[in-house]
């Protein structure tokens, strides 16, 4: 696979106003374990390989152990998560699968009983930025670094 254009280049002011509501996100109060969760959860939704990777090492930075990044793909038989984490990854696939799910009533009154309204606005504003980011990654082909890749190059 090759990559198709580098969107950082090609459109630097929309990805500086894109950037703004990602720091935004991170100073709203949102635990940073929790957002890079759903970062990640999110990325693996839509198959993106350059999120999943780059969220999975952000998510390790702030904390996260490697059997709950294991396990995220089948949070639900895993009982490594809090109801709270649970209510925000149930809401990021419903918003992720918009289409397929209009973000059902159950699914919003549990993520109501965990968050407040300005946090679950948060949360989905956040859902909504890394969508549009793996949409981005994958439209134009993004690739991750490879440790391999790096490796043999030096």
């Amino acid at each position: 696979m090759k990559p198709r254009m580098n969107f950082y280049q090609a459109a630097p002011k929309t990805i500086k106003a894109l950037t703004a509501v990602e720091n935004q996100i991170q100073s709203s109060g949102l635990e940073l374990s929790l957002i890079e969760l759903v970062r990640a959860r999110a990325s693996q939704i839509n198959g993106c390989a350059f999120c999943i990777n780059m969220h999975t090492l952000d998510a390790r930075k702030h904390g996260e152990t490697e059997q709950r990044l294991y396990l995220l793909n089948a949070w639900r038989e895993a009982p490594l998560y809090s109801d709270r984490e649970r209510a925000a990854l149930a809401w990021t696939e419903a918003v992720t699968l918009i289409s397929e799910t209009h973000a059902p009533d159950d699914v919003y009154d549990e993520l109501c009983q965990h968050f407040s309204d300005a946090e679950a606005a948060n949360l989905t504003i956040l859902i909504g930025t890394i969508n549009a980011w793996n949409r981005l990654a994958i439209a134009f082909r993004a690739i991750p670094p490879s440790r391999a890749r790096a490796a043999s190059a030096a």
